[in-house]
Formats: C-alpha cells, structure tokens, sequence
C-alpha cells in the first residue's frame, strides 16, 4: 500500500512495507527535486539491501555477536551480518507490512507489532510512527510499548540527495557532535566515546563531504549528538542547488553515512555514494555496551522519538 501526504507543491510517499520513505519531491525554481533515493520498482523493497528509507528496528543498528544478557539471561538473535545482528533482523520492522490510518490532511498513523521472541527478542512491542507533513517540514513521531521489559531502538533510514542524482561529495554539511563512538574492523563500537576532531567525522563547521573525507574512504559512523544543542538543529546540509536540509531530533545519537556501499544499479538511480543518512537512533551495541545510554524500555517507561526533517531553499 502506498500513501502520499501533501503541503502545497511538496509530496512525501510512503509504502507500508518497511514504512519507507520511497520518494519526497520539493519544489524548486518550477520543478520538484526528487530529494531521497528509493526504489523504481515497489517489488525491491522485498529485499532492500540497502535499507532505503525504511524505519529500522526493533533495535536499529548492530548488535556483536547477535546476542545481549537481560536481567540475567541470555537472548540470541538473528545473526543477520554474520556473525552479528543488524536493523533487527529479518523480521524487523523494516521487513514487515505496517498498517496505515489517515490522521488528518497531512498526515499518516502507521502501525505494525512484533511478537515475544521473534528475532530472539524479549516481550511483544506494538509500534507506532505518526508521520506528518506541514509548514515545519516532515516529522516523524514514533512511539513503542513493549509488555515486559525489551530493547527498542528505532532509526529512520532515508538516503537522502538535494541534487536529485549523482555523487553527494558536494554537499555542505555541519552536524552538531563533537564526538563519536569508534568501531573496529567489523563496524561494532568499542565502548569508547572520542572526539571527532582531526577524524573526516569532524563536521562541526560546515564543509563539504568531500573535504571532510578527502580520500573519499567513505563515512559510515555514530556520531554523539551534543546534549546542549537547544532548539538548533542536530544537522545541516546545503547542496549547489541552493536546496537546504535541516535535522532536529531528540536522540542521543545519529548515524552519519555516505552511501559507500550503496549497489550500482542504473535503473533505480543508485551508486555508490548516491545518498548520505542521517539516523537519529540510541548508540549502536548498546545492548552490550554498560557506558553507553540504555535502551531498554518498558510498559511504564515506553520508547519515545521525535525527528523532523526540513527540506527547501
């Protein structure tokens, strides 16, 4: 099923599997720039390697070894990276068919819940993601109760490109994080928290993406969101085309990736480094990981995102 919500000339369209983000036009100098990759054809999202524009979860991210210790007892997941667990597995929510309510003009109530022990999870979650778009730009509330105490980590996916095509290195970029978590060579965190500084990560002054990764090695990172940011957005991103993107969310973390491995496949507009994401999650391997935030919630303390997304002049 797909759903399009409308703000004057500008159109997000969703599609219920994986409740992605398959395509956001905004207008500019008479036309409308196609400002996200998706897929051509509605049949690739059956397999989305690349995840595009889905809302990934249960636990968003890598999980080492697909496995975490929960008041004392070990659960295995879905070792979906081998040997480790990623985006929640096969059966999370980025390959699963949400339902979808109208919720006013504008906007759209997506909905879609996951068993006790599907993916090696502990308690069943009825999600929600209220999905808007206004004056303020596209804002994604998303909500999760799980019955018993679970992880719950949610990232919204989009690959985003203000050109409409082509490679993202001239893109500008500031993001408000001054510091990063590290990973070794299988992209698990190592429990550390670093400052960005003298890293391509540091992109706390505007520069381009190429200049921040000037051996374009490619940049696939959580970045620390700095807590004292106030009302300013997490993430800024101009393109030449004078098209603007500008982040808020309320998460301690967002991953910062330039689409190195994105497929080369012509007839739906990808290549590598056709799109950079910016996902607002918890802190990778958090599960596994007793310094960083928790991501654990429960029936009294439920999971609680808000992200919104504006895009223009």
């Amino acid at each position: 099923m797909q759903a399009t919500l409308r703000h004057g000339d500008e159109t997000v369209t969703l599609l219920s599997y994986g409740c992605a983000t398959c395509d956001w036009r905004v207008p500019l100098g008479g036309a409308r720039v196609p400002v996200v990759l998706g897929h051509d054809d509605p049949t690739g999202y059956l397999t989305n390697a690349p995840h595009l524009g889905i809302i990934a979860g249960r636990v968003a991210n890598r999980t080492a070894r697909a496995r975490f210790t929960l008041d004392g007892r070990r659960y295995d997941l879905d070792a979906n990276e081998p040997p480790h667990h990623l985006h929640g597995g096969q059966s999370g929510t980025g390959h699963r068919n949400w339902q979808f309510d109208p919720d006013g003009g504008h906007g759209l109530r997506a909905s879609c819940r996951i068993d006790h022990l599907e993916d090696g999870y502990p308690g069943a979650v009825a999600i929600t993601a209220l999905i808007r778009l206004g004056v303020d730009g596209l804002t994604y509330d998303l909500t999760a109760r799980p019955d018993r105490p679970s992880p719950v980590n949610l990232a919204q996916h989009n690959y985003y490109n203000l050109m409409g095509g082509g490679a993202i290195w001239d893109h500008s970029a500031r993001i408000a994080a001054h510091d990063h978590t590290p990973t070794d060579a299988q992209m698990i965190p190592t429990g550390h928290i670093e400052p960005v500084a003298g890293t391509r990560y540091d992109l706390t002054q505007t520069r381009s993406f190429a200049t921040a990764d000037r051996m374009r090695q490619g940049t696939d990172v959580n970045l620390v969101l700095d807590p004292d940011r106030d009302s300013a957005p997490a993430a800024e991103v101009t393109a030449p085309n004078g098209l603007h993107l500008r982040l808020w969310t309320d998460q301690p973390g967002m991953q910062l990736y330039t689409g190195g491995g994105l497929p080369g496949a012509p007839a739906q507009g990808l290549r590598p480094f056709g799109g950079f994401c910016l996902e607002p999650q918890g802190f990778p391997d958090a599960l596994n990981q007793p310094g960083f935030p928790s991501i654990i919630c429960t029936p009294d303390q439920p999971y609680r995102q808000t992200t919104r997304i504006q895009i223009g002049p």
